[in-house]
């Protein structure tokens, strides 16, 4: 099961590759309870201030769910269905999505069915120019069930998200771009290094600045903006007595560089 999900750290960024290439990276139950629980270790690792999350060789990022796998709990009924293959898909794009750490997902190949929706649930993700993606699921007769029948038409607008989710057609790493599923189309050699200089980029900045930022835009996006101008006051109230403010402000003010620690705190890591 440890091989599941591969894990290397470097340079306080953790990269987690989805290892199964030999079935298209796909999203078997036991890949999803191994990532969960990577994720819930490096959430709270005060070393790692953020995360890539690519897919074995060249062919796949994630083809999906393993239809093999799921067509099982299926045949036991609704109920089993849901609970295992649903819930858990449901909770792994949660997770996601209200990490309290910036995660990229740097799509190297096929991103279809839960593969593109782990995509849409990352709050940045960039791709080689090979990728393609796809929402198949109606092939089967079935809805997307991690989520992508919600944020896809968030990301891309209703119509066109419908465009992809009806006919369940390939698109392309350029139409992906267009419909805001991902920031960046990258020649396939540059993907990784691109997506650690993404990383770096934004470990530049205070740990607690970058987690209040995720948590206040994963809170508010779906809220009316009253509500979300609220969760971004609170945010805000986290950071405004620390000492990562007080140096980005005096360093502001000294027209010099601020030097934070570095490492993850408890107080950055605490909260949603």
């Amino acid at each position: 099961m440890s091989d599941l999900v591969t894990l290397q750290s470097a340079d306080r960024i953790a990269t987690l590759t989805l290892n199964r290439p030999e079935k298209l990276n796909a999203l078997s139950y036991a890949l999803i309870d191994h990532l969960l629980a990577l994720l819930d270790a490096l959430e709270g690792d005060t070393t790692v201030g953020a995360l890539i999350l690519t897919g074995a060789g060249d062919r796949a990022f994630s083809a999906g769910a393993d239809i093999a796998e799921f067509s099982q709990s299926v045949a036991r009924g609704a109920d089993v269905a849901v609970r295992d293959f649903v819930a858990r898909g449901q909770r792994l794009t949660a997770r996601i999505e209200a990490f309290k750490k910036p995660i990229i997902v740097a799509v190297n190949g096929l991103a279809y069915g839960g593969g593109c929706e782990v995509t849409e649930a990352a709050p940045l993700a960039i791709a080689s120019e090979r990728a393609t993606f796809a929402k198949p699921e109606i092939n089967l007769g079935m809805p997307p069930t991690f989520g992508g029948t919600q944020r896809l038409p968030r990301l891309a607008g209703r119509k066109r998200a419908l465009e992809h989710l009806l006919t369940g057609d390939p698109f392309s790493a350029q139409r992906a771009l267009e419909l805001g599923l991902i920031n960046q189309v990258l020649p396939h050699a540059e993907l990784l290094p691109a997506a650690r200089a993404l990383a770096q980029r934004i470990l530049r900045h205070s740990p607690l600045a970058i987690s209040t930022i995720l948590t206040a835009v994963t809170r508010g996006i779906n809220l009316s903006i009253a509500e979300g101008l609220l969760v971004e006051s609170e945010q805000f109230a986290r950071v405004a007595p620390t000492a990562d403010l007080r140096e980005g402000l005096d360093a502001w003010l000294a027209r010099r560089t601020p030097q934070y620690s570095g490492a993850w705190s408890k107080t950055a890591s605490e909260g949603r």
